[in-house]
């Protein structure tokens, strides 16, 4: 739904939260105004939520707020990032690509890219342990997917033998830099695509004197080894939540907006994760 000029989206089941479509990339720039808007138009939300993006840390506004961990990648140089900021074995891996022939470039959105992301994406229905969202996608879903915020990012391809193997789609909001849909062939894991992809990222976000990469969340298991290694660091963002009626209201209040997994401990979220990992490996093993 278009609101005030902003796509705004709503999802949950029992407590539906509303929020910016585009909230990686879209600041809240009138929070009250934007608020009153979405209270006349009715919409079937209970919450809205919107965060302050980097740099502002410091909470600017009085409504009910809570930290976001996001992991970022301060920028002062490619030079600092490589010697000061990554691991030795993210180093190694980097280097590892080069030799072995991975050309990473910014390229333009034409059908053999297109192509080589479609294969990509249907490369293996399952990633990080879950089914992936893109497999199955055939080559006009890719290119429109592709083209929807060409007018904000840059694409980034990893080459190898001139095919494809990796790709970033690398946005651009204020000071941060935004690499959304960052994956590569399980085939040519051993050539490290995806850290040459990374580092070509923040090549490209010194040359542009952008200070921040953001990459998500701050999260464990695999994925956040890989954004610690790459030298991304857990940064607090305030994220506010104002309820639109009493069902929200006493939402917040017992703290039913962030989910019931939310409230698990650590030992037992890591737990459901490793075992529903497992059992989609078993379920792809037994197609």
């Amino acid at each position: 739904m278009l609101i005030a000029d902003k796509k705004v989206i709503v999802t949950g089941v029992l407590i539906k939260i509303a929020r910016l479509k585009d909230e990686w990339y879209e600041d809240v720039e009138n929070p009250e105004s934007l608020i009153k808007q979405i209270k006349k138009t009715k919409i079937k939300a209970d919450i809205f939520t919107f965060w302050q993006r980097l740099p502002e840390t410091k909470p600017k506004y009085s409504y009910y707020m809570e930290w976001n961990d996001v992991a970022a990648i301060p920028i002062k140089s490619f030079d600092h990032w490589f010697e000061k900021q990554i691991k030795s074995s993210t180093r190694k891996a980097i280097r590892k690509a080069q030799k072995k022939g991975v050309v990473v470039k910014v390229v333009g959105l034409d059908d053999e890219f297109v192509k080589g992301v479609a294969t990509t994406f249907n490369e293996t229905p399952i990633r990080q342990g879950r089914p992936y969202s893109h497999y199955g996608k055939d080559f006009e879903t890719v290119r429109q997917e592709l083209s929807k915020d060409l007018d904000r990012c840059d694409l980034i391809g990893a080459y190898y033998n001139d095919d494809l193997i990796g790709f970033i789609q690398l946005g651009y909001a204020g000071n941060c830099a935004i690499p959304c849909g960052m994956v590569a062939k399980i085939e040519h894991r051993d050539k490290s695509p995806q850290n040459a992809l990374l580092s070509k990222a923040v090549e490209i976000c010194a040359i542009k004197k952008m200070p921040y990469l953001l990459y998500g969340y701050w999260s464990r298991g695999g994925l956040g080894d890989f954004k610690r290694h790459n030298g991304c660091i857990k940064i607090g963002v305030p994220r506010y939540y104002i309820s639109l009626n009493i069902k929200g209201k006493i939402a917040l209040k017992l703290k039913l907006h962030g989910g019931f997994v939310r409230l698990l401990p650590d030992k037992t979220i890591d737990y459901l994760i490793n075992f529903r990992n497992k059992r989609y490996a078993k379920k792809i093993k037994n197609t």
